[in-house]
């Protein structure tokens, strides 16, 4: 586990990049669902499920493109400090969305904790409304003349 996060230095992107291209392609010509793979230094055969080379190609695509990756199970609870740092907001806040039932969470003695999967859907939910208000207020504004379009 890394304790230091850090963005990929541009010869990681490069090899990032290259390492993409070459494995999404032979993922497409793979026919069965746990493939061997060998790692050429040690020889070593390996199975590994489809879906976790197919990680690794998101994982290579996100690098490649200077990104910092960070891997979550979805059915991780986190703490009410870790969804506000996930939302963006102060623990408090989370708190009374919680307490407003907005977002499910369970209570361990008197602790809250929350799926992480509750806590990204409930982020998605409030990106779409903030972008039909967007919409909204366009709308009011050119029916009003007040947008130039």
């Amino acid at each position: 586990m890394y304790n230091k996060v850090r963005k990929p230095s541009k010869d990681e992107q490069v090899l990032a990049t290259k390492s993409y291209y070459a494995l999404s392609t032979i993922i497409e010509e793979l026919k069965v669902d746990t493939p061997e793979i060998e790692i050429e230094e040690t020889q070593e055969k390996i199975r590994i499920p489809i879906s976790a080379l197919k990680l690794l190609s998101e994982v290579l695509k996100t690098m490649s493109k200077g990104n910092i990756i960070s891997i979550v199970p979805v059915a991780t609870e986190v703490t009410t400090q870790k969804a506000a740092e996930i939302l963006g907001c102060s623990r408090p806040h989370v708190v009374k969305l919680l307490e407003k039932g907005e977002i499910t969470y369970t209570k361990v003695g008197k602790h809250r904790r929350i799926l992480f999967e509750d806590v990204m859907s409930y982020k998605e939910n409030m990106k779409q409304k903030q972008k039909q208000h967007i919409v909204d207020m366009m709308r009011s504004d050119e029916a009003l003349g007040l947008y130039d379009s």
